[in-house]
């Protein structure tokens, strides 16, 4: 079965960096949509950075330019290096997954496979 096991959370100070991983499982990865996504406390899910099969991006509005989503499609995982941390980013950050391909990865009802989530703290 499909299996997303997410690591690399943790707590940071504002400008501060981090860099989440995703371990995927069950199915084969490199034809799958990946992303990240997150949620706040009393806020609902956002989606925060996409990557489909060819390597193609795409970034929330607030991500851009502080946050590179890639992926090893020999080692079956998913990453997403956060710089420039803002107290906003605080949130717990899930990694999803999806068949698809190209404009279907910018769809959020792709993403049928999610991981346990890990925190991110950004303090001020």
């Amino acid at each position: 079965q499909v299996q997303l096991v997410e690591s690399g959370g943790g707590s940071v100070q504002a400008g501060g960096s981090l860099k989440l991983s995703c371990a995927a499982s069950g199915f084969t990865y490199s034809s799958y949509c990946m992303g990240w996504f997150r949620q706040a406390p009393g806020k609902e899910r956002e989606r925060v950075a996409l990557i489909s099969p060819g390597g193609g991006t795409s970034y929330a509005d607030s991500v851009k330019g502080r946050f590179t989503i890639s992926r090893d499609n020999a080692n079956n995982t998913l990453y997403l290096q956060m710089n420039s941390l803002k107290p906003e980013d605080t949130a717990i950050y899930y990694c999803a997954a999806g068949p698809g391909w190209s404009w279907r990865c910018r769809v959020d009802n792709t993403y049928k496979n999610w991981g346990q989530g890990t925190q991110v703290t950004v303090s001020s």
